[in-house]
């Protein structure tokens, strides 16, 4: 146990979660990665136990923990070898979410948060778009106000829980002439005449939907206006620190997994009258994987503790996702490689793991949009600051 963050509670929650995995979770898995779609009962049985609360306020049904619960939340889910189930939990309970915690009003939050909560409402955040992909700021979706309502018109993709979700969290530009400071964010019901969803077929992340979304003179209510008009741009920014610590938590937590695995494997596999283990060459390559699994993880626990104190931690945050998703995809290669051909079947974790983790560079902003922004920083000496 890191006592430098987890205390004996947060390690007993850890083995409770790990516990209902593989009695709920884990005997699905298979069938949910081949059908691609996740069954409604498991989104109500973590609602039931909690496990969609652990951030958000008691009044709406919460628990408030502090963040290393949802650290351990995320460990474990990438630890039953399917990034497509632990995609759906964490976009449901940390990107939709957190913006109807943290933008919506009352009655919003008593209409969707509390039933994301009890697991009775599932959840998407709409913000990537066909041709824009990182580019939030040159998004063309409009929102077009006429009287008491808000006119929605444009297009979202890669979205995860596109398909199944119950509720629509969309980023649209209300003064497109703007830029990103004519964007704001609404909330939308799946049942909204004008809204068409397209499943798309990916390369990892199998048992998640994931989703083009189309929207055509989709009406909404005025009162379906998230926070302030004008202020969707800062919203999704200073959101994005979570996300994308949420990802490189993920990573650092999918690459421990698979080396923890290679290491089993090799202490069971002979080869000229000895186990893998014994051999120096092998020996070396898990200690430099080792090495770099656990220094990506003890810099992912300062960042969250940083956050979970209030502050303002979008450069850490965006060197969490680019550092711990390219090391990932490093150690997961390399752990394949480690199995030999038994890497490359289906029967062994390695292959989904190396088509899973390839995402990690890609969602949630590119490595090569994250460069840019890191050098903005440190370079430019660019300043983001958080919505007020």
């Amino acid at each position: 146990m890191n006592s430098m963050y987890f205390t004996e509670e947060h390690e007993s929650f850890r083995q409770s979660f790990k516990d209902f995995l593989q009695k709920e979770v884990v005997p699905h898995i298979e069938k949910w990665e081949h059908s691609g779609t996740i069954d409604r009962f498991i989104w109500k049985k973590f609602g039931e136990m909690g496990y969609f609360g652990l951030n958000s306020p008691e009044e709406y049904g919460g628990l408030d923990l502090d963040i290393f619960y949802t650290v351990i939340f995320l460990e474990e889910l990438q630890k039953i070898n399917s990034g497509g189930f632990a995609a759906a939990m964490w976009a449901h309970a940390y990107l939709a979410m957190t913006h109807v915690n943290k933008e919506g009003d009352d009655r919003i939050k008593k209409e969707y948060l509390t039933p994301s909560i009890d697991g009775d409402k599932i959840g998407c955040l709409c913000v990537t778009e066909p041709f824009g992909g990182s580019d939030v700021a040159g998004m063309k979706t409009t929102a077009v106000k006429e009287g008491d309502f808000y006119i929605i018109n444009g297009s979202k993709t890669f979205i995860t829980n596109g398909i199944y979700s119950d509720y629509l969290v969309v980023a649209a530009k209300t003064n497109p002439e703007l830029g990103g400071k004519g964007m704001s964010m609404f909330i939308i019901d799946r049942e909204t005449p004008g809204i068409s969803s397209t499943k798309l077929d990916k390369l990892g992340w199998r048992a998640s939907d994931t989703g083009e979304i189309a929207f055509d003179n989709v009406k909404i209510p005025k009162e379906n206006l998230m926070g302030e008009e004008g202020k969707g741009f800062p919203y999704i920014m200073q959101h994005f620190a979570l996300e994308r610590l949420v990802m490189g938590i993920n990573a650092h937590a999918r690459a421990e997994y698979a080396v923890d695995y290679a290491i089993q494997y090799m202490s069971e596999r002979q080869v000229f009258g000895k186990s893998l283990d014994k051999y120096q060459a092998l020996r070396h390559k898990i200690s430099e994987m080792s090495t770099d699994v656990e220094v990506c993880k003890e810099f992912n626990y300062s960042v969250a503790k940083k956050l979970n104190d209030g502050q303002y931690v979008v450069k850490e945050a965006t060197m969490s996702k680019l550092a711990s998703t390219k090391m990932a995809d490093n150690v997961i290669y390399e752990c394949l490689q480690l199995l030999g051909g038994y890497g490359y079947m289906e029967d062994y974790p390695m292959a989904r793991l190396l088509r899973d983790s390839r995402l990690g560079p890609i969602g949630g902003g590119t490595s090569e949009i994250l460069k840019e922004i890191i050098a903005k920083i440190v370079i430019d000496k660019k300043e983001y600051k958080p919505a007020t």
